[in-house]
């Protein structure tokens, strides 16, 4: 397991970010004032990661993870060597593990972009250095951090804010919860049958939501789930490695469009989020999607703020 030598916190740390359910509701939400702070004076921390060195392994196509990794590393100061594996996924040519041992002598840490959560674990069991889930199927820890940061942002607190997701329960959908429990919030999910998230994901987010006296509601009906939400957020129906089921999934998501119909049930400053890249016309309208409600870019830009936390977090 990576180990650090050094914090920017008070509060004990995680050495690596693989899920976000291992780190404690403190944590999270130190890091939250970290990631305010990093936005607000960014001179403050240039050159925090100087002779540093992050190697990105990516065997997903990425716009946002990629871009907002590599400036943000630049910008405190480090450098980024980027591995492409979007052609030979992890594993394939060599182990995991003598990837991981090569990489903890060259680097001071690894940002993974990965289809499966066991390799990224198993990279984090073999390397002396932090691990960063860029995403995997199971989680997306720094997405739903920077969507946490954003809507703490725009409505100035978390605590009780009612978040909706509809669509797939997928690797977004299990961040939101995790992360979502241990910030307060009241997130809610609606799902068709069949597309649920993970019980074992809503489990822990039930627990930590006893913590913290937030909430976890799951819905079959996306109009439900949304009525009276502060926060409708959506992600694509069919996800990378999923393209065999985009007709099944379109049948079976149709309900969950988020279009301006269903977004007369919110309350009257609800907000529209979405990871991206959005697939207008399906998941989402035009009309929403470039409305005045809708924070997407708000959030994509708070994407490099939160990176940046992560890494003074688990590297300086």
């Amino acid at each position: 397991m990576a180990t650090t030598t050094a914090s920017t916190t008070t509060i004990p740390l995680q050495t690596d970010l693989l899920t976000g359910m291992e780190w404690s509701a403190p944590q999270v939400r130190e890091l939250l004032h970290l990631a305010a702070d990093v936005k607000a004076r960014p001179d403050r921390y240039r050159g925090a990661l100087a002779g540093r060195f992050l190697a990105l392994i990516f065997e997903k196509p990425s716009l946002r993870t990629r871009v907002t990794f590599e400036v943000g590393i630049a910008s405190l100061g480090g450098s980024a060597t980027f591995l492409d594996h979007t052609l030979s996924h992890l594993g394939e040519r060599e182990s995991v593990a003598d990837v991981a041992h090569s990489l903890e002598r060259w680097t001071h840490g690894i940002v993974a972009r990965l289809f499966h959560q066991t390799a990224l674990e198993e990279l984090a069991q073999n390397a002396r250095i932090p691990v960063i889930n860029a995403l995997t199927d199971r989680y997306h820890p720094c997405q739903a951090f920077a969507d946490f940061f954003t809507l703490e942002e725009h409505f100035g607190g978390l605590r009780g804010l009612k978040v909706a997701y509809v669509g797939d329960g997928n690797n977004v959908c299990h961040s939101l919860l995790s992360v979502g429990a241990r910030l307060g919030a009241n997130v809610r999910v609606a799902s068709p049958v069949g597309y649920e998230p993970d019980s074992a994901v809503v489990s822990d987010a039930r627990r930590a939501a006893r913590d913290t006296r937030g909430k976890v509601e799951l819905f079959e009906s996306p109009n439900d789930a949304v009525t009276g939400a502060q926060v409708i957020y959506t992600d694509v129906w069919t996800s990378m490695g999923q393209e065999a089921e985009s007709a099944k999934r379109a049948e079976a998501f149709a309900a969950c469009q988020v279009n301006e119909e269903m977004f007369s049930l919110a309350a009257p400053d609800a907000v529209f989020l979405h990871c991206l890249p959005a697939h207008r016309g399906m998941e989402v309208t035009e009309a929403i999607m470039d409305s005045p409600r809708s924070i997407v870019f708000d959030q994509a830009e708070n994407r490099l703020h939160m990176q940046k936390a992560i890494l003074l977090t688990l590297l300086s």
